[in-house]
């Protein structure tokens, strides 16, 4: 007498439509955001802050004329994409040391879209939060002179600049050891926009500082930023500013690349 085994042969889990996984993971870094808003808050309210204190206790110092708050506009901006960048770096490592993603490894999805979903919710967050602390600087006296055109270009711009430095913070968040140590990490990157044209222009700052403050990244950024508020030539600064914005990018992303797959075991 002999016995059938009836047991089913396995079949693999079909693999979700593309974009399905990033889609999903979008979802679930917003509801987050809804859930806890605090690093959306503090986003918004150190940049306005500092924006206040600068265009109140230091601008009549800088600029008796009273037209400071429209020289640190563009730096601020810059300075509230950071604050909410930075969040994703600690989004990440704690994603990474909780081991939700070796969860996701045994589902039929790309675990590495959990790292998409958190740099594009990052962005939408952060595109909100730049709207809200330029219709702040309005109210405090701020005049931009731009045209549609040149707002659209500001906030593609940004859009950019905002995709770029998220990616490197996702990449500090899967290299660091904890979300603690994540959160270091990225702060230490907060300090460039002090070491720019945010504030004061270049050439007032010592001689030794000028070239390293003319020359990093942010400052033909923020100077694009400028020009194109107040309406004024951007020249080749535009140039420069694009060209940094996806050198960062590239390099953010294929440095997130190779620690995700490192560090979660998955291709």
């Amino acid at each position: 007498m002999t016995t059938t085994d009836q047991r089913p042969a396995y079949v693999p889990l079909p693999r979700l439509a593309p974009l399905v996984a990033e889609s999903t993971f979008v979802h679930r870094s917003l509801l987050h955001t809804v859930r806890t808003p605090d690093a959306l808050i503090m986003a918004i309210a150190l940049p306005v802050i500092l924006m206040l204190m600068f265009t109140f206790v230091f601008g009549g110092a800088i600029d008796p004329g009273g037209d400071y708050v429209n020289y640190v506009v563009p730096g601020i901006v810059l300075l509230c994409a950071g604050f909410g960048a930075a969040s994703v770096a600690v989004d990440v490592a704690s994603d990474i040391t909780t081991g939700i993603i070796d969860r996701f490894r045994t589902m039929p999805l790309r675990a590495s879209a959990v790292i998409t979903g958190h740099v594009v919710a990052s962005l939408a967050r952060n595109l909100v939060a730049t709207a809200i602390v330029v219709s702040v600087a309005v109210g405090v006296g701020f005049r931009p002179t731009a045209s549609p055109l040149e707002w659209l270009a500001m906030f593609a711009l940004v859009a950019l600049y905002i995709l770029a430095i998220t990616y490197l913070f996702a990449a500090i968040g899967l290299a660091a050891s904890s979300p603690e140590a994540a959160n270091g990490y990225g702060f230490v990157l907060l300090f460039l926009p002090y070491i720019s044209s945010a504030f004061v222009p270049v050439d007032t700052l010592p001689t030794w500082l000028q070239w390293i403050a003319e020359y990093q990244p942010l400052t033909p950024i923020i100077e694009t930023i400028r020009a194109l508020l107040l309406g004024a030539d951007v020249g080749p600064t535009v140039w420069a500013a694009l060209a940094w914005c996806a050198v960062i990018l590239v390099g953010a992303v294929g440095w997130t690349g190779w620690l995700f797959r490192r560090r979660a075991g998955r291709r």
